[in-house]
């Protein structure tokens, strides 16, 4: 059975720190291209980086690029997401996705697995 189970989510202050976890089991990890979406209230879910499965290579939208960085453990089957100076508009539950693409895809069609997702909130 495949599971992307996410953690570290919570509430924090403007230019704050989180580091977001995602542990994956039932599939094997090391040939899947590994990302993090977000969906804030209201708005689509949109793609925040990912890291090729094929490569190594990561990519990180626009909007966080400098502030966020991807990594993957392939020996404990773990991709986290450190996210630094958070800003309101990081506010969104943050969502694990899984693709056997071997790039960088950043359509969410592209992802064949998906886990629940951990809140987000940035505010004072």
């Amino acid at each position: 059975q495949v599971q992307l189970v996410e953690s570290g989510g919570g509430l924090v202050q403007p230019g704050g720190s989180l580091r977001l976890s995602c542990a994956a089991s039932g599939f094997t990890f090391s040939r899947y291209t590994m990302a993090w979406f977000r969906q804030a209230p209201g708005k689509e879910r949109e793609f925040v980086a990912a890291v090729s499965w094929s490569s190594g290579s990561t990519y990180s939208a626009a909007s966080v690029r400098g502030r966020f960085a991807l990594s993957r453990d392939n020996t404990k089957n773990m991709v986290n997401l450190q996210m630094n100076s958070l800003k309101p508009e990081d506010t969104a539950v943050y969502y694990c996705a899984a693709s056997r693409d071997p790039g960088i895809p950043q359509d969410r069609a592209t992802y064949d697995y998906w886990g629940q997702g951990t809140r987000v909130t940035v505010s004072s």
